[in-house]
């Protein structure tokens, strides 16, 4: 038969010894180290800021390869519809934007550049041209709105009291490398 007093001297030491580790989780649980209930909150209410402030810089990350997707279609097409493919096509469309704004191409020079940015090749544009002001105003804004894209340089105006105003227009066109 078992001795009973040393079971319960094994009982009452670990009832003593449980005992002591409830009152130790009282201890940490009311000290300061976990810290109060208001520090707690704020402390979440701090972590919640940090996933909102997270999730709101990884949005533009959604949905990413159908956004590459997409800006690989629109690229295809503004190479298709706003890069001309013959270095005719930019004096006459430019001709054209002129003509069309009751504007006056003096001179117009074209340098195409030897050098090529990936699959253009850079053109230069530098014209004289002369009309009033309003034409020549609707001309820059025809220019800059064109299915064509140019990147307008600087715009020198010049001129005569009694007489049409003069521009000199310097700009940048683009032609697809190779062709």
């Amino acid at each position: 038969m078992p001795d009973l007093r040393q079971t319960r001297k094994k009982i009452r030491t670990a009832l003593v010894v449980m005992g002591a580790i409830d009152l130790l989780a009282l201890v940490v649980y009311i000290s300061p180290l976990v810290g109060s209930a208001e520090t707690r909150r704020m402390e979440i209410n701090q972590l919640r800021a940090e996933l909102t402030e997270k999730t709101r810089q990884v949005a533009p990350l959604k949905n990413l390869p159908e956004k590459v997707q997409l800006a690989s279609h629109e690229i295809t097409d503004f190479y298709k519809k706003r890069i001309p493919q013959q270095d005719s096509e930019i004096p006459a469309e430019f001709g054209k934007l002129a003509a069309a704004n009751g504007v006056t191409i003096e001179h117009g020079r074209y340098k195409f550049s030897e050098d090529t940015m990936g699959k253009l090749q850079p053109v230069e544009v530098e014209a004289d041209l002369s009309g009033n002001y309003t034409a020549l105003a609707r001309f820059i804004n025809a220019v800059e709105r064109d299915d064509m894209f140019f990147i307008i340089d600087s715009v020198t105006l010049g001129g005569e009291p009694q007489g049409p105003v003069k521009l000199t227009m310097k700009l940048e066109a683009f032609l697809k490398a190779g062709s």
